[in-house]
């Protein structure tokens, strides 16, 4: 068996009871570094594997020799397993490899509903996701996607936002987005939502200040209809109020 989980955003309280109990029938778990810090209290006496970023593949490679061994295994996401985590590598080894491992996907909290919740109620409307990581995915496409979305005025939901080899890529987020959302758009930033460390705040798009964000952040930009009150951020759905 190999479970494929998503452990939400950090805390134990936000992870789902089906996890809970994945990572409880496992033997064995696997994730990166970090990950495994975050569900440290739950693999006690488990067989961990965790490795550095970049090693996606490797993690989940191993996870499945594991599994071929008919021991019980557990890769862990942070999040949800089938957005941006490792459900989707999984699923293509097994299948073009046409391997007998019987794979389950366990949900989660993915950070865009996290963060969402303590900044109010930005998804009431249609959103996207959009990562700014170009490391598996060309820029071109990027900046395409994000006028995209623009245009179309959703609520967008910024993944992978800033990091120090990415540094510029939200501030040109921001510029792209310029002709198509005014400078009084709401925008919210949630730092390591449900981590000992989180921080959140909300801005514009006019006064956004880039530096404070890093990869641990997740950014939502408001549409046409949010507004922020009373330190909230709120997207009417449409209903008379």
């Amino acid at each position: 068996m190999l479970y494929v989980i998503g452990i939400g955003p950090g805390s134990q309280a936000t992870m789902t009871m089906e996890a809970l109990d994945a990572i409880n029938d496992a033997e064995v778990i696997v994730g990166y570094k970090t990950y495994t810090h975050l569900v440290k209290a739950l693999t006690v006496g488990k067989e961990v594997i965790k490795t550095g970023m970049c090693k996606e593949i490797e993690r989940c490679l191993a996870a499945i020799e594991l599994a071929q061994t008919g021991k019980k295994v557990a890769l862990i996401s942070s999040g949800d397993a089938g957005i941006y985590g490792m459900a989707g590598l999984i699923l293509e080894l097994v299948t073009k490899q046409n391997l007998d491992v019987e794979v389950r996907l366990i949900p989660g909290m993915t950070a865009s509903i996290s963060a969402a919740s303590l900044l109010g109620a930005p998804l009431m409307h249609d959103f996207c996701h959009i990562s700014l990581s170009d490391l598996l995915t060309p820029w071109e496409v990027i900046e395409k996607r994000i006028i995209a979305a623009a245009q179309a005025d959703f609520v967008i939901c910024f993944y992978n936002p800033r990091s120090r080899g990415r540094a510029d890529h939200l501030e040109r987020a921001f510029e792209l987005m310029k002709p198509f959302k005014a400078a009084a758009t709401p925008v919210g930033v949630v730092k390591s939502a449900s981590r000992k460390k989180q921080e959140k705040w909300i801005t514009t798009l006019g006064d956004m200040d880039f530096e404070p964000v890093d990869m641990t952040s997740l950014v939502i930009v408001g549409n046409q209809s949010t507004y922020e009150q009373n330190g909230l951020m709120i997207t009417p759905r449409g209903y008379e109020v």
